[in-house]
């Protein structure tokens, strides 16, 4: 994982341990959301990684807020924004 467990409950202001596995599941579709948009296989391809990491963790941050109402292609959108610069042309 790109971003620990601990970083995204500390980001997301979260002190518990209930929502640890769902918190989980959701930094892993953010991590393969980015690494998609980023048309790349692995974070390894990724030079500028601290982009990467805010984006992941403003997925994690806005799937989690919007559980029940998540507008992926807004959220698609601004992940291309934050991570444009390193983006692949192609795979």
């Amino acid at each position: 994982m790109l971003v620990s467990l601990e970083e995204i409950k500390g980001y997301l202001r979260i002190d518990s341990d209930a929502e640890d596995s769902l918190l989980t599941s959701l930094a892993d579709t953010a991590e393969q959301l980015s690494l998609a948009i980023l048309r790349a296989k692995s974070w390894k391809e990724v030079k500028k990684q601290e982009a990467a990491r805010t984006a992941v963790m403003y997925a994690v941050a806005y799937l989690y807020e919007h559980r029940e109402e998540a507008d992926h292609r807004k959220l698609a959108l601004t992940l291309r924004a934050l991570l444009f610069g390193e983006r692949k042309e192609s795979f």
